[in-house]
This record gives structure tokens, C-alpha cells and sequence, in this order.
């Protein structure tokens, strides 16, 4: 159980999410949507959102398509050795994705991976398939915008701050992303265990949503045009997808497009507001994609659909229906460019 008025107590748990040889930043520990915004100005966060926005270059070798491909953060970090990314990662090299480098997490990290896993989901480098389909990774995470794979644990300014933080702090139905020892703290408890956001945590959600928003689109504005695809894997509903998305994806996508604050509604902002309809992020899995993944997950293991909604609420790999395989099956198809007509 999550003790949110303890921040000493918190840290020690954030830890244990840090995966060996790594260790947490506890600076880097963000717990309120206040938290995040503050973090814009930490010296490791601002030195990186000004690498990626203005001087991040892909080192990408020559292939006959380019595909960016954002994955969701995990609160395991390093990212690749969450079971999320494992699970996806996995799939890729199933179907044929090898790495185009010798880029891989450290030795002790490879020697804890699961038997079932190949070697290959632990490499940060670019992705490639014999057709010449070339998957550049990136992961969308708040407070640094996003995180080229070959960066996760290091870049030119120094150790990467993608191995040394948490930072649950955006996400409200969770009940306890409140930082109460703050003065600016307007949460109340409605629980032992549960917060209610007030109006400063939801001012500072938007502060910080638009923020994030604006940092995906400064670095997919500046390298976009390498790329032949965009893609952004990230669940229907959530805070990962609404950076991304525009005013007029909202609606379809089940995402809000303003946040009540006080008497009135802060406008949240997608980086596809900024990038314009020909340089847009496409968001994936589609909810009728997810849909349809229930119906498959259903078929596969001879259950109904209400058991099988069940199942993919919990995830693929004990993480989100992401790493599940029927919705696999949509990335897949996406990046060999076997889109829906």
C-alpha cells in the first residue's frame, strides 16, 4: 500500500522500481501533478528537453521505410526491461525486427531476462526487418517528453534521467498522485488510501499535459521528415495518448479536450494541434482495433466476451492490453505498412 503522506516512505518504493545497476534520483521523485511542473525547471530535466527539442539527431542507417515508433513509458526503468516492453519487443523479433547495432542494457540486466525472452528486447538500437523496414524507437514519458531508445541510458549531456526517476504523478483515478507535504497542495482525502484532485492539482495537470504536448512536437517537428511513418502505441483513454492527439481526435478517442478548473476549463493541448494533419502522430491501437482484439482474445481462448474484457483490462505479460497478442497484431501489420483501408 502506497503511503501518500509520507514522501520518505514514497521514495523507498519508488525505488524498487528501479531496476540493478541503476538507481533512483530521489530529486527526480514526482508525485503530484505541482511535482511535475516543477521538475521542467530540475537541471537534469531542463538540460534534457533542451537536447531533445533543439539538438537530437537520429543516427539511422539506410532502409527502404523508416518508421517512428513511440511505446508508453513503465514504472519499471529502465523501459526495456519492464514486462511491457518485453512483451512488444518480443513480437518484433518474432516477426523479424533485429537490431541494427550492438547497443544493449548491461550485462547484469541480460543475465536477469527471462529464458522466454530473446536477448534482442534488451537492445536500445534501431530496429530492422529483411524487407528493409527500419523501427526507430522512442518512448512518450513525462517529465521528459520523449526518450529515443539508443538514449535510455545515456546521451551527450551525461547519465540519462530516463533510468533514475518516477513519476506517477499525472494520473488522478489512481487516487493517491497527490503530494500533501506541499503548501501548494489542494487535495483532500477521501480515504485512507484515496485523494481527490483540487484545483491546483487540476491546473498544474494542464500546465503540465501542454508542456509535455508541446516538447513531442517540437522534436517530431524537427525530425519527422526522415521518417515514411509515425506511429504512437499508446492505450485508448489515457494521459500518454492525450499529448498526442488533436482538438478534432478527441471526441473519437474518448479523451477530454479541456480540464475544469475552478469556474472554468483550461483548454489540454496534443501535439498534433501543433504538427498540422501532414506531419501528425497516428495513435494506435484504434478503439475499434480494441475492440476487435476482444473478440479474437475471446475466440483464442474459447471464453466469452465478457470474460475476455476481463483479461484484457489486465494485460498482455501481467502489463496493459497493449502487450497483448491480438492487439500486437495491429502494430504489427502497422509498421510493415499493411494499413486499414
Amino acid at each position: 500500500m502506497v503511503t501518500v503522506t509520507d514522501r520518505a516512505q514514497r521514495i523507498t518504493e519508488s525505488a524498487d522500481k528501479i531496476e540493478s545497476p541503476f538507481v533512483l534520483d530521489p530529486t527526480l521523485c514526482l508525485y503530484s501533478p505541482q511535482d511535475n511542473v516543477d521538475s521542467l525547471t530540475h537541471p537534469r530535466i531542463a538540460a534534457w528537453l533542451d537536447f531533445i527539442r533543439n539538438d537530437y539527431e537520429p543516427k539511422l542507417p539506410a532502409a527502404k521505410r523508416k518508421v517512428l515508433l513511440f511505446m508508453p513509458c513503465t514504472k519499471t526503468k529502465p523501459y526495456p526491461f519492464s514486462s511491457e516492453h518485453k512483451a512488444i519487443n518480443q513480437r518484433l523479433a518474432d516477426t523479424g525486427f533485429r537490431p541494427t547495432a550492438q547497443l544493449d542494457l548491461p550485462q547484469e540486466l541480460q543475465a536477469r531476462l527471462e529464458p522466454e525472452f530473446s536477448q534482442d528486447v534488451l537492445n536500445l538500437s534501431p530496429l530492422m526487418d529483411d524487407a528493409g523496414t527500419l523501427v526507430h524507437r522512442m518512448v512518450i514519458s513525462e517529465p521528459m517528453g520523449v526518450v529515443p531508445y539508443e538514449h535510455i541510458i545515456d546521451y551527450p549531456g551525461g547519465a540519462s534521467p530516463a533510468t533514475a526517476y518516477d513519476d506517477p504523478g499525472l494520473f488522478e483515478k489512481r487516487g493517491n498522485a497527490v503530494s500533501p507535504w506541499r503548501s501548494d497542495s489542494t487535495a483532500i482525502a477521501v480515504s485512507k488510501t484515496r485523494w481527490k484532485w483540487g484545483d491546483e492539482e487540476r491546473r498544474h495537470y494542464a500546465l503540465m499535459h501542454n508542456a509535455m504536448a508541446e516538447a513531442v512536437a517540437a522534436v517530431v517537428g524537427r525530425i519527422g521528415h526522415r521518417y515514411d511513418d509515425i506511429v504512437s502505441w499508446v492505450a485508448p483513454g489515457l494521459t500518454h495518448r492525450s499529448f498526442v492527439i488533436g482538438k478534432a481526435e478527441r471526441a473519437a478517442n474518448n479523451v477530454p479536450a479541456t480540464r475544469k478548473v475552478g469556474s472554468g476549463r483550461v483548454d489540454l493541448v496534443g501535439a498534433n494541434d501543433y504538427l498540422g494533419p501532414d506531419a501528425a502522430i497516428v495513435c494506435l491501437p484504434t478503439l475499434d482495433q480494441c475492440k476487435d482484439a476482444i473478440d479474437r482474445l475471446a475466440a483464442r481462448l474459447g471464453i466469452d466476451t465478457i470474460q475476455a474484457t476481463g483479461i484484457y483490462a489486465r494485460g498482455g505479460a501481467n502489463a496493459t492490453p497493449l502487450a497483448l497478442p491480438e492487439l500486437l497484431d495491429v502494430l504489427v501489420a502497422r509498421l510493415r505498412d499493411q494499413k486499414e483501408k
